[in-house]
């Protein structure tokens, strides 16, 4: 009701101009303002199941009805300050800048609300004002939305330690809010737009030239990722889905069962003849869809997209062939657990080199990936050319997956869970599509160079999958999600 009332007054941002903002400033809330979700629920889940797993995120489910009574009977304040002290009390401030910086950008930026944007991004000077807590929100809001100024609820921490309580002056509600934007900008630099979406909103922009309010209804659809300044390519976290209440609750009564079923799958699987692999993953939902024809013949390379760490299992499987694949960085775990064989490259490009020419002189059929490292969105990475110079068979395989739940990748966590954490989705499928292998005259021996070799294996591979070819590298990846270069025994460092 008091949402319509302010409707009546202040116009919606329908009606608001976006031509000639160049050299306005907009100041705008988050949640239903600058965000189409009005609940800031899912992104706490994240962050708690995050930075302390499923027992984190049990508590935080069991404190959301508290959490509802008192935004709803008692205060905004009141509420979000229970979502703050179950996701954050005991947590350590670094972790959370970690969960906030590699995890969230991909759920906020699929919930952008398409109206607001086009204002909000006309402007050339950009504020956001929430209640969400400032650690969160803010390296997403300053690294992929462009925006100058964030004004969050600042949390409090004794040595490092997030204490669960908010620091001074509270939680960034109503005249809160209205006293952090007097300290930023004077009467000579009133914001020209600002934007909200509820009562607790109007003392903000009564401070602004103009004034328009967001409604919740018509629903509208976000904007699409690739319509933002950057999009995010690179992100981590094991939650595939954003939680909501109920899918955190799903989550959470799924987690057991996942658990017991992963390790059974893997064992199995592990113990198996690779001949029979392929049917014991169907019988064990673990689903295939193959296209294309499995090579034949001796020392052929099999140039794979890179989606998992057991991503050369599943080609070995398909092919009902045993395989030998090369892993810089792979657990010991999940070495002592597959079932085809795998070398250990050191990155040294003669030392690998020969580790691969071994392998192939011996008629072995050789998977290698040559991004390096996996990415989870539909982008392919740079291709290291290593292997054009090695042989003149090559086979690309175009390789992508389909979970509901679990992200089976990680460069912040624990990579022997990897395998665990995919065989915890329902049912986990991959998608394989054998290409045609490359002609000579596509390859070093017919006088191309290795670089247009790999660079053309991308392409073919990016173009079966509807993927997108880029420049980024596995050091790319770390730098982004970890702060270090992506080498083993490299202490991260903070995350910008």
């Amino acid at each position: 009701m008091a949402t319509k009332k302010i409707t009546n007054k202040i116009a919606t941002i329908f009606r608001c101009e976006s031509k000639g903002r160049e050299n306005h400033t907009v100041v705008a809330d988050l949640d239903g303002t600058l965000l189409v979700g009005r609940s800031s629920f899912p992104y706490f889940a994240l962050v708690a199941f995050d930075v302390g797993g499923i027992l984190r995120l049990i508590l935080l489910l069991l404190a959301s009805p508290l959490a509802g009574f008192l935004y709803y009977f008692v205060s905004e304040s009141a509420g979000i300050r229970v979502l703050i002290f179950a996701t954050f009390a005991g947590v350590k401030v670094s972790a959370i800048k970690s969960a906030a910086s590699a995890v969230l950008p991909k759920y906020y930026s699929e919930d952008v609300h398409p109206e607001t944007w086009r204002v909000f991004s006309s402007c050339g000077r950009k504020c956001v004002l929430t209640a969400n807590p400032r650690i969160m929100v803010e390296p997403f809001l300053k690294n992929h939305m462009d925006v100058d100024i964030v004004l969050g609820t600042e949390i409090s921490s004794y040595k490092g330690i997030a204490t669960g309580l908010v620091a001074r002056p509270g939680v960034l509600v109503e005249r809160n809010k209205a006293m952090a934007l007097r300290k930023v900008f004077d009467r000579e630099t009133i914001p020209d737009i600002g934007i909200g979406d509820r009562r607790t909103d109007l003392p903000f922009m009564k401070l602004c030239k103009e004034r328009y309010i967001v409604p919740s209804k018509p629903a509208v659809a976000p904007v699409p990722t690739e319509m933002l300044p950057k999009p995010v390519i690179f992100h981590d976290g094991r939650l595939v889905q954003k939680p909501t209440p109920l899918m955190a609750l799903l989550i959470v009564l799924w987690f057991p069962f996942a658990v017991l079923l992963s390790l059974i799958r893997i064992l199995v699987g592990s113990i198996s003849p690779i001949t029979l692999v392929y049917y014991i993953l169907w019988l064990f939902g673990c689903p295939y869809e193959v296209k294309g024809t499995p090579p034949r013949g001796r020392g052929v390379v099999l140039v794979c997209s890179h989606r998992t760490v057991i991503d050369p299992v599943y080609v070995s499987g398909v092919m009902r062939k045993m395989t030998m694949a090369i892993a810089y960085s792979v657990s010991s775990f999940t070495e002592f657990l597959s079932p085809i064989k795998i070398a250990r490259v050191t990155r040294n490009r003669e030392e690998d080199a020969k580790i691969i020419k071994k392998i192939l002189d011996k008629g072995e059929y050789l998977v290698m990936c040559p991004e390096g490292t996996t990415c989870r969105e539909p982008y392919l990475l740079r291709f290291s050319s290593l292997f054009a110079e090695l042989t003149d068979q090559i086979v690309p395989v175009a390789i992508s997956v389909k979970t509901s739940m679990f992200y089976a990748t990680t460069a912040r966590g624990y990579k022997w869970l990897d395998p665990v954490f995919w065989f915890m989705n329902p049912f986990p499928k991959y998608e394989i599509k054998f290409l045609e292998q490359l002609p000579i005259d596509q390859t070093c021996s017919g006088g191309k160079s290795r670089h247009e070799v790999a660079n053309n294996v991308q392409e073919m591979i990016a173009k079966t999958l509807n993927y997108k070819c880029t420049n980024l590298t596995r050091r790319d990846k770390y730098r982004a999600l970890v702060g270090t270069d992506g080498l083993v025994g490299q202490k991260p460092t903070a995350v910008s």
